[in-house]
């Protein structure tokens, strides 16, 4: 037992459960069982009950064991006061007094043995087993609070971007970009490399695309050492002369190569996002205005530089392929950067048009496959579009893998059976 699964017990199982008797043999019937406090203070707020012929309202205290009232020094706090009811696991060591109910010897071992096995399993997801018992409504309702709360998650990394930059919502959106055209393995490379150039300086020179990319790739350090080729030279001067000029200092985090596929090397990424600044001008602006993904899915079907369709690395010819970020690159990038920022921005300005903007994008974008989608479609869960996926992505990452079942209305829907 512990003090969580205690609390979804009374919080779930004690509404409307008729007449019941506390520990001192006093007739008690729960009227309401209160609200879930998450504040300082009693576990439940604006509770309801009656003993014998008395009404009371108040708050209910919830303890694995009686004695934990005063171990807790509940009877020096003036919160706890206005307690009406004391609820235990145990009554081991009754010394409140107030009236005190055990639910040992009043709960389900069905529900008990339910929870035992979500805890210990070693499955995909603690409950794969019984995800299909659960109700398409509840299931679909719960995707679309979880697509929310990753949505919100994603907008405190931007709230940090804003109070660090003085709220410029073009240089937070250029950050999270650049973070994104990273991928994974290089995500924090490229934010330190898009932090470190100011995005009026890329403004100054957002029509020379040798300059944008030395830039880039100076910043990175990709244009130390000696080159045999003449582009890779010429980028080197122009990095020397620019970095002289705006007193720029070259960042500190490694990119990497290794494990990566020729198309995702860190160099390529940087010709295509070079390229995009030098196609575009305030971004986010007209990202705001756009009226389809569609319009936005042509603003990044971008081309690196000619050096690069035969080049994935520096001073290495390779056979002609153009490099552009691809289907999957850019529905990615609204994924990740587009509508997290859009749906930021609606919800600081109290705008709700682009915050619904941001919902229905995501649903008109693929969904992503990977193998939490894979995990979850094996299990018989839709996984139609993006809005699916981001909220099955946070079930399995936020839920699930920490075991959060009473908090998760999959796990709230199979335990109340």
């Amino acid at each position: 037992m512990t003090e969580r699964l205690l609390q979804f017990i009374w919080q779930f199982q004690y509404f409307n459960k008729g007449q019941l008797t506390t520990t001192t043999g006093e007739t008690i019937q729960i009227i309401f069982p209160g609200n879930f406090n998450t504040d300082q203070g009693p576990d439940f707020s604006n509770a309801k009950i009656k003993i014998e012929t008395t009404t009371l309202a108040g708050t209910i205290e919830l303890h694995l064991k009686a004695s934990g009232w005063k171990k807790h020094n509940h009877h020096y706090d003036k919160n706890y006061n206005n307690v009406i009811l004391h609820v235990v696991w145990e009554n081991d060591k009754p010394t409140t007094g107030l009236p005190v109910l055990e639910l040992k010897e009043r709960v389900s071992k069905i529900l008990l043995q339910q929870y035992e096995e979500l805890m210990n399993s070693q499955g995909f997801i603690p409950c794969e087993k019984s995800i299909s018992t659960v109700r398409p409504i509840i299931l679909q309702s719960w995707k679309e609070r979880l697509l929310a709360e990753r949505l919100i998650r994603k907008s405190k990394i931007i709230d940090e971007y804003l109070a660090k930059n003085n709220h410029h919502w073009e240089e937070a959106f250029w950050w999270l970009l650049a973070r994104n055209f990273g991928m994974k393995i290089n995500a924090d490379a490229f934010e330190e490399l898009a932090r470190s150039i100011p995005i009026k300086i890329l403004a100054k020179h957002k029509n020379q695309i040798h300059q944008l990319e030395a830039l880039l790739f100076g910043q990175t350090g990709l244009l130390n050492g000696k080159f045999i080729e003449e582009y890779p030279k010429m980028l080197q001067r122009e990095y020397k002369f620019l970095k002289t000029k705006y007193g720029l200092t070259p960042i500190h985090q490694p990119v990497f190569f290794l494990r990566m596929r020729p198309g995702n090397f860190p160099t390529v990424r940087l010709a295509q996002l070079a390229m995009l600044i030098n196609e575009s001008s305030h971004l986010f602006s007209k990202i705001k205005e756009a009226g389809s993904v569609d319009k936005i899915k042509k603003w990044f079907e971008v081309s690196a530089n000619d050096y690069w369709h035969y080049h994935y690395s520096f001073d290495k010819p390779s056979p002609f392929k153009k490099k552009n970020p691809g289907t999957t690159m850019i529905n990615n990038i609204i994924i990740n950067s587009i509508a997290p920022v859009l749906f930021t921005f609606g919800h600081y300005h109290d705008e709700q048009q682009y915050k619904n903007k941001a919902l229905i994008w995501l649903e008109e974008v693929k969904a992503e496959n990977n193998s939490i989608t894979k995990g979850f479609e094996k299990l018989g869960i839709e996984n139609i579009n993006a809005r699916d996926s981001q909220a099955l992505i946070e079930l399995k990452n936020e839920y699930c893998k920490q075991k959060r079942c009473l908090d998760c209305a999959v796990g709230n829907a199979i335990l109340k059976f």
